[in-house]
C-alpha cells in the first residue's frame, strides 16, 4: 500500500451544497432562507437581541456593587457580655454556646451599651468603643488571627 492508494472511508466525505447560484437552480434566489426577516439577511451582529434593549445596556440600571471578597462578621454588643461571670474568658466558642453568635464565621464586638463586669474577651475584631468599654470595666481584649 502506498500513499496514493489511500482514500477516505465510504460516505465520510460529503459534497458541500452550493446555494444562491441563480434562480434556475434548486437553491437559488433566497438560497433556502425563506423570505425576508432577520435570518434571511447576511449577518446579525453579536449581542443583538431582536430589538429589545440588550442586557449589556441594561447593566448600568442595576444599582450598587457587591464585593465578592467581603469579610462578614457576626456582631455582638458589649451589653450582651454581661451574662458571663466576672473574670471569665469569653471566646467565640463561649459566645456561640450562650446563643449570642452564629454557629460559624468571625465575630466582632461592638460598643453599644455598658459593661460592668471585668472580662477577658477574645474575638476576631473590636470596635474602638467596645475596646474602651471592656478596658474601663477592668477587662482585656485579645484579637484572634485567622
Amino acid at each position: 500500500m502506498k500513499l496514493h492508494h489511500l482514500k477516505p472511508a465510504e460516505g465520510s466525505k460529503k459534497r458541500k451544497i452550493r446555494v444562491g447560484r441563480g434562480e434556475s437552480g434548486r437553491r437559488g434566489k433566497t438560497a433556502g432562507r425563506g423570505t425576508k426577516g432577520l435570518k434571511a439577511r447576511s449577518k446579525v451582529r453579536p449581542g443583538f437581541e431582536g430589538g429589545q434593549t440588550p442586557i449589556i445596556r441594561q447593566m448600568p440600571k442595576l444599582k450598587g456593587f457587591r464585593n465578592p471578597n467581603r469579610e462578614e462578621f457576626t456582631v455582638v454588643n458589649v451589653e450582651r457580655l454581661a451574662v458571663f461571670a466576672k473574670g471569665s474568658t469569653v471566646s467565640p466558642d463561649e459566645l456561640r454556646e450562650a446563643g449570642l453568635a452564629k454557629k460559624r464565621g468571625k465575630i466582632k464586638i461592638l460598643g453599644q451599651g455598658d459593661l460592668e463586669v471585668a472580662l477577658s474577651v477574645k474575638a476576631h475584631a473590636f470596635s474602638i468603643g467596645a475596646a474602651d468599654k471592656i478596658a474601663a470595666a477592668g477587662g482585656s481584649i485579645e484579637l484572634i488571627e485567622e
